[in-house]
């Protein structure tokens, strides 16, 4: 039997809480709908592209923002040296491209570990907690949960279509 994406119950976020609170939440509640997203679906399903000429799949949105979570948290953040296993070294559009190069049960693992990891990275931080980047300058732990909330965001109405596509499913 072939492995199918496991269903998923997302957390929604809490209407009253702090900053810190919210934050992570509606963080976490992005991570998880794009997974609900591909709940129920085979390698196959998960790697159907959308329209020519985009690349794009569910399979490689998932390793897309697995790379993102390692990226952000742990190469900027932490200042880490981590290379992850779909690139960019080797191609620098490798989580789009090279879909056969990892089972989807082994692309989900890593994007759950790539996850717990990104929150490791942030325990205990403030959120004014800063890093360099190389073009924008100084960045607080605050703009980054923000910015990964937004790339969340639009990848997931990216989802949305192309699990449309697969099955015809829809869905918030």
């Amino acid at each position: 039997m072939s492995w199918t994406a496991p269903q998923i119950e997302r957390t929604e976020p809490p209407y009253v809480c702090d900053e810190r609170t919210a934050l992570e939440a509606w963080l976490r509640f992005h991570r998880e709908t794009l997974l609900w997203k591909c709940q129920g679906l085979s390698h196959e399903q998960l790697s159907t592209r959308a329209v020519p000429p985009s690349g794009m799949s569910l399979l490689g949105l998932v390793r897309h923002m697995t790379d993102v979570e390692r990226w952000w948290f742990r190469t900027h953040l932490r200042g880490e040296q981590v290379e992850g296993p779909f690139g960019p070294t080797a191609n620098p559009s490798g989580d789009f491209d090279d879909l056969d190069s990892m089972p989807a049960e082994e692309v989900w693992q890593a994007y759950q570990a790539e996850c717990a990891a990104a929150d490791a990275a942030t325990a205990g931080l403030s959120l004014d907690t800063t890093f360099t980047h190389r073009r924008h300058g100084a960045i607080d732990l605050r703009w980054l949960y923000v910015h990964m909330i937004e790339e969340y965001a639009r990848h997931n109405g990216h989802a949305d279509l192309l699990r449309e596509l697969v099955d015809g499913a829809t869905g918030d």
